[in-house]
């Protein structure tokens, strides 16, 4: 399942990135204020891990920019593309209108 996969794959590395720091689990979850058991959760992948974790950890790293940006809908090139579809070929001026020129 492809969620599965994200999950794990976000796991790995968070892991990757605090053994780069050369910090322990219980070092990690003290310095982002949360539990052992949390951060071994997040490690592992597990689907049932609350956002506010995530952002607690990536504080620590100093990467919330990436969560601040994970979806913005600025760069939304899919949804973009639904709403370019959605526009008027032309407008027409209503008759009567003070608007028109």
């Amino acid at each position: 399942m492809p969620a599965h996969r994200a999950l794990a794959k976000l796991g790995g590395d968070l892991r990757r990135a605090r053994l780069r720091r050369r910090w322990t689990q219980q070092s990690l979850a003290e310095r982002a204020g949360v539990s052992l058991n949390t951060v071994k959760r997040m490690e592992s992948g597990d689907p049932r891990m609350q956002w506010q974790m995530l952002a607690r950890v990536l504080v620590v790293y100093g990467d919330i920019d990436k969560l601040h940006d994970l979806l913005d809908t600025g760069n939304d090139d899919i949804g973009l593309a639904l709403l370019d579809e959605q526009l008027p070929r032309r407008i027409r001026p209503r008759k009567n209108s003070p608007n028109a020129f």
